[in-house]
């Protein structure tokens, strides 16, 4: 049986429809969809003859699995894990932005002018005391100091800044990053 939720209780923090990801109907997951997934989340480019022996089923099972599991939206794409390092973006930050009281028909365009800029990793939209988290890739502390000033506190919707560097970074499979 679906488990149903209720949906979270309103509050002045409720973000505007198109600040929300999609949460339209997702298949119902079994074990092997789990395992499929698991896998892909390790290595995004795994052959699908190597994904579906590693999970007992049949190459064409897989293929039309992974297929459904993209169409549901369960898997949302995938990517090059790429070091910004390599990109001459060596110095990394997480930017805790919280908004001016009564902005928040200015949070949807002010994600979407924020996310558009090239140092941005990822942008969160949170509950709590801060409205954004913003994960940043900048040359070195002269650009994040241009980019919080110039694109962050230069804006009028937003009331505060708080930086923290990032010295490392640790996936779940215990590789280090940077």
């Amino acid at each position: 049986m679906a488990e149903q939720s209720s949906p979270p209780p309103a509050d002045r923090r409720d973000a505007p429809n198109d600040l929300r990801a999609d949460r339209g109907c997702r298949l119902p997951l079994d074990d092997v969809d789990r395992r499929l997934l698991a896998l892909l989340e390790r290595d995004g480019r795994m052959a699908n003859n190597a994904l579906a022996e590693a999970v007992g089923i049949a190459p064409s099972t897989c293929l039309a699995r992974v297929r459904l599991l993209r169409e549901s939206g369960v898997i949302r794409g995938f990517h090059a894990d790429i070091d910004p390092a390599a990109l001459g973006r060596g110095l990394r930050a997480m930017v805790a932005v919280r908004m001016q009281p009564g902005s928040r028909q200015q949070l949807a365009a002010f994600a979407r002018h924020i996310a558009a800029r090239p140092e941005i990793l990822d942008v969160y939209f949170l509950a709590g005391a801060d409205d954004f988290l913003v994960h940043v890739a900048v040359r070195d502390t002269e650009a994040l100091r241009a980019f919080v000033v110039d694109q962050l506190s230069a804006r009028p919707e937003v009331a505060v800044t708080q930086t923290s560097l990032i010295f490392e970074h640790m996936t779940p499979g215990g590789s280090t990053r940077g």
